[in-house]
């Protein structure tokens, strides 16, 4: 029964992040949070853009959790499992597929060629705003249209 509880843990957390990544992209960073955000928005210059604080903020947070959890394995050591397992799918779909920090794959999947579509609408401004499409996994239905 505990793993299941478990599992259930994890998967809202997966979830969870999605709707919270979506309200801190739309409301902070696109926000008071601009002016670190705005270098995603810009041509990079190197391998790495102040924007990636972000990132690096939510992996110590979720190796925190990890780690107060980790004798007993209670439910801090899932939402922080939970934490990275988001922040692993972020990377691949987002540094690795849209934005190619390394050479991307290519994929002719309707979900993925929509997700893709969004984010480089969400891009078409360097601004702060107006913007659309704040989501990592979610998008509106318009973009998987053929």
């Amino acid at each position: 029964m505990m793993i299941l509880l478990n599992i259930g843990i994890l998967v809202l957390t997966i979830a969870s992040m999605e709707l919270l990544s979506w309200a801190m992209h739309k409301y902070l960073f696109h926000g008071p949070l601009w002016f670190i955000h705005k270098t995603h928005h810009q041509e990079r210059r190197g391998w790495f853009e102040l924007n990636d604080l972000f990132s690096i903020g939510f992996a110590a947070f979720a190796l925190w959790l990890m780690w107060i959890g980790h004798l007993n394995l209670d439910y801090h050591f899932w939402i922080g499992t939970g934490i990275s397992i988001y922040g692993i799918i972020y990377f691949i779909f987002h540094d690795w597929f849209i934005h190619n920090r390394f050479k991307a794959f290519k994929s002719n999947n309707r979900y993925l060629i929509g997700i893709r579509r969004a984010h480089k609408m969400h891009h078409k401004s360097i601004q702060k705003s107006p913007s659309e499409e704040f989501g990592l996994l979610v998008a509106s239905r318009k973009w998987f249209r053929r």
